[in-house]
């Protein structure tokens, strides 16, 4: 008898246990209670045929290709929608269901164009595979009569084209839409031989609420939905598996080749991030890897003022180390540094930092995370004793309520929050706590039970005044924080929280929330089962970022909803690789693993393995960074993957800093922002041409791997070592898993990590050590990595940036769907199509004040600066908020933002912004110099390329 134990698909772990026993086509199998009779048969060996059913989706049971007959059952059932009982006998091939089955087919195929051999699906067509499964070899019908085959073409998505004449209503479109993405854009309308796929109200693709995840055109049996780039260039020939390198979700795909040309990425179904789902960024925004703008050829000027020279790899190398050697020997060792990029790889960041510490002998490095994430990290290691989320994603699909804290996930990470969504319509609660009404607080079968529409800056009295209702309304769980969590610690905090200053009542005016909101928010999120909290820049990004992560892990403690699977403290990273390029040690008082540099027994290991003495005082941040150079003692700053000018606050702050400095080395793939202050520009590579590893934001490692030569010659590891070679550091590595293993070497949560064992698991969660060698889903699960966990004190402390006469409005910013943090890669693609330029989005009442109508241009002016926005009236905002992206170079946000920053780590206060908005008929005057200085600096640029070897 043959025993199959495999889970059947979409059935949870726990009832694998009971089993039932059958027979297919005279052969015994035993499979878990509640598989389909198709499941049954595909682990027993037997392939049914099938055209609506996909292991991604939900029985369905329209195809009528799958039927099986069922002793002592009448009919032909679908094998795919039928469970499997106790004693059943099924047959899967007799001779009436083969007639059967090819009758079907020879209908489908009767409404089918005649253009198999020029189909861009050739040889990779379900229908082609499963005419051929039930022996079709002729049809009956004439083709004169009623059919399909003139149907038009939608070709108005910029990816992918809509062909109905080849539709065969399968429906599995319109279920991976609804299933899969949740966005519920696609619907069949009509009866009979009228029915069809339709977007939205009979829209096009284009104009529909389609967000072009690719879930539909990853279901499609047939070239009904076919990516444009497989029409142009044809089947792949080979493909490599490598992980998405735009934001923290960490999705895994399938990038098909013909030779070195990128033919498409088809998520890959084995990813343990996305289990084959994707967003239209990682699917389709790939146009960037071979644009025109790409610089390819390194370049050196002595002032920015100067043309841009092309010259060798060899002497933009030299030219970079005679530089810094100069600067050091004239300012003083400390009087440079490096920054290091959240969008390279764990590797090349590792590489960037040792060659800070070990090359130039000092400890000013740091990375973008100061911008976004720097108060996680702080806040998590004061409260858990770990300075990363604490789960799988995996894990929401077991959450009873779900509490959004200042993220933004079906623009930010669409992939998990296609996860979230089918959690809550499974019947999961939702809190979201936003100054904005995000799409997950009304979305189509998905609303929040609660929305806290707090002011912005007052995160840490609304969680102050959700604890407090928790700590004096005895919803505590008193056992689990007696078991594992500081005693006296805790004391102190229920106190704390209990005070009436921290009530919801006393709070409300402060917060702008009601306070039966907050009542009844907190009591769901204590009593209603497994409750997770997931949080993004708008709980970072506030100059009380540390206090409010340690706000939400107090939460998480106080209640028990840590340590297993389904609960936890979740931030979600914004960039594909800000958890490891924290975790590599690019900030400038630790080591690789969170571990001080004042720590003597770490630093001693690290000066054995590198041969060289460390310093041991912490080096500069970003931000002091640009003080010592305005200062006249920081001279040079070597830069890898970020545009620093476009994407910190006070941009005529940076801009001023960077100006101040002799030499500015920027490695990237474009002349963004930053380069134009740059005085050395070293091509960077895209992920796409390189092997190493990201880590995302469930502290999940997956491998990137190499799909086609660098078009720059090198990768940027490669680039950084030549640097440190120059400098008369020794980097002698020959592949990325080299550095791999020395960063596994010295760090302990990374001890068990090889690229062997992430090709043989597909990827891993750290800690990867000896008591987890295969890594680690969900932290803290017996105790904390502290010991003890550490209730913190979270007094909260207004901002200063306050609302005035001059200044009534406070400006908050976040991201789009479709555009990528600074838009270096996004803009360079398709997706302008849906997103073409930041906007400003105020409540009607506020636009009514000012005279301001929709599509005005206004002007938004702070104690920083001011820029010119497009005006977007939207109910989404609250009267007194006013919100923007931050994609495009020419809008400005950040000329606006000011400098106050978190407490703890300098994290900018992006999210609070006092302004006022104007209506105007004229760019502001930093735009009018943006724009004349970008003028000028490709017009220098131009010269380069003219002179450029080919």
């Amino acid at each position: 008898m043959l025993s199959i134990v495999e889970n059947d698909l979409g059935t949870p772990a726990s009832r694998a246990a009971s089993r039932v026993t059958l027979t297919i086509d005279g052969v015994p199998v035993t499979v878990p209670e509640g598989t389909s009779v198709m499941r049954a048969a595909a682990l027993a060996g037997t392939q049914i045929p099938k055209l609506c059913a996909t292991e991604m989706l939900d029985a369905f049971g329209s195809c009528r290709l799958c039927l099986v007959e069922i002793e002592g059952r009448k009919g032909y059932p679908a094998s795919c929608t039928t469970p499997v009982a106790a004693g059943m006998a099924v047959r899967t091939q007799t001779p009436k269901l083969a007639g059967l089955r090819r009758n079907v087919m020879e209908l489908y195929i009767s409404d089918h164009p005649l253009d198999c051999l020029t189909c861009p699906t050739n040889g990779h067509c379900e229908l082609q595979d499963m005419a051929g499964s039930v022996g079709l070899r002729d049809v009956r019908y004439g083709y004169d009569g009623a059919n399909h085959r003139a149907a038009q073409k939608d070709e108005s998505n910029p990816y992918f084209t809509f062909d109905p004449s080849k539709c065969v209503v399968c429906s599995r479109c319109v279920r991976a839409c609804d299933e899969v993405q949740g966005t519920f854009a696609l619907t069949i309308q009509g009866r009979g031989f009228d029915s069809k796929v339709s977007a939205s109200q009979d829209e096009s693709f284009i104009g529909s609420e389609c967000v072009s995840c690719g879930a539909c055109v990853q279901a499609c049996p047939t070239a009904t939905l076919t990516e444009k780039s497989l029409i142009d260039l044809g089947q792949p020939q080979r493909s490599v598996v490598t992980t998405c390198a735009y934001c923290g979700v960490g999705c895994s795909f399938r990038a098909e080749m013909k030779g070195e040309e990128l033919v498409r990425m088809v998520p890959n179904q084995d990813g343990q991030a996305n289990h084959g789902h994707s967003c239209v960024k990682g699917r389709f925004a790939l146009g960037y890897a071979t644009h025109r703008d790409r610089i390819t050829t390194p370049m050196i000027r002595k002032r920015i003022a100067d043309p841009w020279q092309p010259v060798s790899w060899e002497t933009a190398i030299a030219h970079v180390a005679s530089e810094f050697k100069r600067l050091q020997a004239t300012y003083g060792r400390h009087s440079v540094g490096g920054i290091t990029s959240s969008r390279c790889t764990n590797e090349e960041t590792y590489l960037v930092q040792k060659l800070v510490r070990a090359a130039f002998g000092t400890n000013n490095v740091d990375t973008c995370a100061r911008v976004c994430h720097s108060p996680t990290g702080y806040g998590l290691k004061q409260t858990l004793g770990e300075s990363a989320g604490t789960q799988d994603f995996d894990s929401v699909e077991h959450a009873d309520v779900v509490l959004v804290i200042g993220a933004n996930p079906t623009d930010g990470h669409p992939v998990f929050a296609s996860r979230l969504k089918q959690r809550l319509r499974e019947g999961a609660k939702l809190i979201v706590i936003d100054p904005r009404r995000i799409d997950l607080v009304r979305t189509p079968h998905v609303e929040a039970q609660h929305h806290l529409k707090l002011r912005p800056g007052t995160n840490v009295a609304v969680l102050n005044a959700l604890a407090h209702v928790i700590a004096t309304e005895g919803l505590v769980d008193e056992a689990f924080v007696a078991a594992r969590c500081e005693g006296p610690a805790f004391a102190k905090w229920r106190a704390f929280v209990g005070e009436s200053r921290n009530s919801p009542e006393a709070l409300e005016a402060e917060t702008g929330v009601r306070a039966e909101e907050v009542r009844a928010a907190a009591r769901l999120y204590a009593t209603g089962g497994n409750a997770a909290i997931y949080y993004g820049l708008g709980v970072t990004e506030h100059s009380q970022g540390s206090t409010a992560v340690m706000g939400i892990a107090n939460l998480a403690m106080a209640t028990g909803n840590i340590g297993r699977v389904g609960v936890g403290v979740n931030p979600l990273r914004g960039q594909n690789n800000v958890q490891g390029s924290c975790d590599m040690g690019s900030f400038p008082h630790e080591f690789p693993g969170y571990r001080h540099v004042s720590d003597v027994a770490v630093r001693e290991s690290f000066e054995r393995a590198w041969g060289v003495p460390l310093h041991d005082e912490p080096g500069l941040r970003i931000p002091n960074m640009f003080e010592a150079a305005l200062d006249g003692s920081f001279k040079g700053l070597y830069i890898e993957g970020e545009d620093i000018a476009q994407s910190d606050p006070n941009t005529q702050h940076v801009t001023a800093a960077l100006t101040a400095m002799e030499c500015v080395v920027v490695q990237d793939l474009f002349l963004n922002e930053t380069a134009k202050f740059a005085h050395v520009f070293l091509p960077g590579s895209s992920f796409l041409e390189k092997d190493g590893t990201f880590t995302n934001a469930e502290r999940r490692i997956s491998r990137v791997r190499r799909v086609m030569a660098p078009k720059a010659r090198y990768a940027d590891w490669e680039a950084t070592q030549l640097i440190a070679q120059a400098m008369g550091y020794p980097m002698n590595y020959a592949h990325p898993s080299q550095i791999m293993d020395e960063i596994a070497a010295l760090t302990p949560t990374f001890t068990g990590v090889s690229y062997e064992k992430l090709d043989r698991l597909g990827s891993i969660q750290w800690p990867c050590n000896e008591a987890h060698p295969d890594g680690t889903p969900t932290m803290h699960i017996d105790a904390f990595v502290r010991g003890k966990g550490r209730f913190m004190l979270t007094q909260y402390v207004p901002t200063t940036e306050r609302v005035n006469a001059k200044y009534p409005l406070l400006l908050t910013t976040g991201r789009i769907l479709s555009q990528y943090n600074v838009g270096a890669q996004t803009r360079r693609t398709p997706n302008n199509m849906w997103h073409n330029e930041d906007v400003l989005e105020l409540h009607p009442h506020d636009a009514d004040e000012r005279g301001i109508a929709d599509g005005d241009w206004v002007g938004v002016e702070s104690r920083a600066g001011d820029t010119v926005l497009r005006a977007r009236i939207s109910d989404r905002m609250q009267p007194g908020v006013v919100y923007t992206t931050f994609h495009f170079p020419e809008s400005g946000a950040n000329v606006v933002t000011t400098e106050n920053s978190d407490w703890a780590t300098n994290c900018p206060e992006y999210k609070v912004t006092a302004v006022q908005a104007t209506r105007v008929s004229q760019p502001s005057e930093w735009q009018k110099r943006h724009e004349a200085f970008t003028h000028e600096q490709l017009s220098l640029l131009r010269g380069a390329r003219q002179t450029a070897p080919r």
